[in-house]
């Protein structure tokens, strides 16, 4: 069904309220996610600040923080890997550690292989030898999916 100029300016239907645990985040509309939300602060840990290092003009900062997001999102659209429920399974309960820098994304097919985790239909060696296979956006692409 295809956006209509209406359907962003159409009030919210009466539901649970939010802080109610039934309470669902609507989902934002095409007019919504082009929307312009101003400034919004933001910590610029190491990455940020290499990224942005040189940069002085916050209009600058700004548009080369928003193209390097748009090209992240593009990467992830075309990267990733076919994985069972069994190995997502696995992956998920590795990744529960929280964070996952760069390293520990690289080591996931040494992570398999010596997580005691075991279900039924998971091939361990199968899973590390897909992901020693896979190149790095591949396995961002994966843990990003994950939620992590």
């Amino acid at each position: 069904m295809p956006d209509r100029p209406e359907d962003a300016v159409s009030p919210p239907k009466s539901g649970p309220e939010r802080g109610d645990p039934s309470w669902i985040a609507p989902a934002l509309s095409a007019s919504e996610k082009q929307r312009v939300v101003g400034k919004t602060s933001v910590f610029f840990g190491p990455p940020l600040a290499i990224l942005a290092e040189g940069q002085k003009n916050t209009m600058e900062i700004s548009g080369k923080l928003n193209r390097t997001a748009e090209r992240y999102m593009e990467i992830l659209k075309y990267h990733g890997l076919e994985i069972t429920e069994p190995e997502r399974l696995c992956l998920a309960h590795i990744c529960h550690i929280g964070f996952m820098a760069p390293l520990e994304i690289r080591e996931l097919p040494d992570e398999v292989r010596w997580t005691a985790f075991a279900c039924d239909g998971l091939d361990k060696d199968a899973l590390a030898m897909k992901l020693e296979s896979a190149c790095f956006a591949d396995l961002v692409a994966v843990v990003e999916a994950l939620g992590f």
